[in-house]
């Protein structure tokens, strides 16, 4: 741009009236920066008052067509400065790279053959390479360091050389069958599943295990410290004799204190069927868990109990809690009703609310399930030596105990 003919500010403000004549040209960046050193130094910018500052800043702006912003940052620079201009970058250190885009093309090429071994397995193929089979290819490689080759992994050059997509693949365990069981209306389909009473300060907290058969819903609930093969073998063996009927069939979740081979071993020495859930089908274990809540929950709630009061729980339950909540529990039990289109619903009638052992009594042919030691003459005078009232008030009051004992023992340890 030509503006010589701007003498003074009085023509710089009649220019951006529109009345002075200037000779436009266009010009690249670095020549508008001089031309705005050159015209702050012109008018003397540094030393004008606020309002002729003002008239410069509006004349450059509309000149070089740059934001407000611009203009300000650009004079700012200037009167730190005394130039204009981009700021010049001192070059950064870089290490010389050792390795070359060959190397890195030789490791992809080793980890495809290979499989992408490890880091120091990768590292002794590469000296090998060297020593042994005297490939020059390698000498670089042969001295590098385990660490640095998982950088060279991570790389462009690598992964534009070898890049490896694949799908998830699901692990095959050969222990229980995924289906859902098909009681048939038998009795002896128990369905189970784990509850943890919560970690406190890193402290770990009893496991219930709840087994509920599907048909009857007579349920038997047990605590253990934990769920390894060492605790949980006994209690299953309890909880498989603890049933007036003969067991049947397990199904569990793919939890693995069930899917092993101990409880596989110990379930097929019994012949008992184990079964585990399916995938995408959440309701498969779904009285389990809704046992679990109504029952477990709702009586022991959600407080920490510590694993070493795993053998109060568990007399707590054998003692008061599963007599109760088998004998004297009503429990809501499906029908199903078929309409006119062949649709199936299942409803829950007033007359069909019972508990499980009238459930079990009201069942076609219920003598042949139970076990060859139980008849319901025992079981009669299990269920009707309390009335429900009582049995549920002594649940309650051995609730209160047990917690207050917990509570003692452990106020008692600090």
């Amino acid at each position: 741009m030509n503006d010589t003919n701007l003498k003074g500010l009085e023509q710089v403000d009649q220019f951006l009236a529109g009345t002075a004549p200037v000779n436009f040209k266009a010009t690249s960046r670095i020549e508008s920066y001089r031309w705005i050193a050159n015209t702050l130094k012109r008018f003397g910018y540094h030393h004008l008052c606020k309002k002729e500052k003002g008239l410069v800043c509006r004349y450059i702006e509309q000149v070089t067509g740059y934001s407000r912003q611009q203009v300000v940052r650009l004079i700012t620079l200037h009167r730190e400065t005394g130039w204009v201009g981009h700021r010049q970058r001192q070059p950064r250190h870089c290490f010389a790279k050792r390795y070359t885009r060959a190397d890195i093309t030789l490791l992809a090429e080793t980890d495809m053959w290979h499989q992408t071994l490890s880091g120091p397995a990768t590292k002794k193929i590469f000296e090998r390479a060297l020593n042994l089979f005297h490939d020059a290819r390698y000498e670089r490689l042969a001295a590098i360091s385990v660490a640095h080759i998982y950088n060279l992994r991570r790389s462009t050059t690598y992964c534009n050389q070898r890049r490896d997509f694949a799908k998830t693949k699901r692990s095959s365990i050969a222990i229980g069958e995924r289906r859902k069981p098909q009681p048939q209306g038998q009795p002896g389909f128990i369905r189970i599943d784990t509850v943890h009473q919560g970690d406190e300060d890193g402290i770990k907290g009893v496991y219930h295990i709840n087994a509920v058969d599907e048909v009857s819903q007579m349920e038997v609930i047990c605590a253990v410290e934990k769920i390894s093969e060492r605790y949980l073998i006994p209690i299953l063996e309890k909880i498989i004799n603890s049933f007036p009927f003969k067991i049947q069939a397990i199904h569990a979740d793919n939890g693995s204190e069930y899917i092993n081979h101990q409880v596989a071993d110990l379930l097929r020495k019994l012949f008992i069927e184990l079964t585990k859930s399916r995938a995408r089908h959440s309701n498969d274990n779904a009285l389990a868990e809704s046992k679990n809540g109504s029952v477990i929950r709702k009586i022991l709630g959600y407080v920490h109990v510590q694993q070493c009061f795993a053998p109060m729980v568990t007399k707590f339950y054998d003692e008061h809690l599963n007599p109760y909540i088998n004998f004297h529990r009503p429990c809501y039990f499906a029908v199903t009703v078929t309409d006119d289109k062949g649709k199936q619903k299942k409803t829950y009638p007033y007359e069909a609310i019972m508990t499980p052992y009238d459930k079990l009594k009201s069942l076609s042919g219920a003598d042949q399930y139970l076990k060859d030691d139980m008849t319901f003459a025992k079981l009669d005078k299990l269920a009707y030596c309390k009335t429900d009232q009582q049995a549920a008030r002594e649940m309650q009051q051995a609730r209160k105990t047990l917690f207050g004992q917990i509570k003692a023992i452990q106020k008692a340890k600090k």
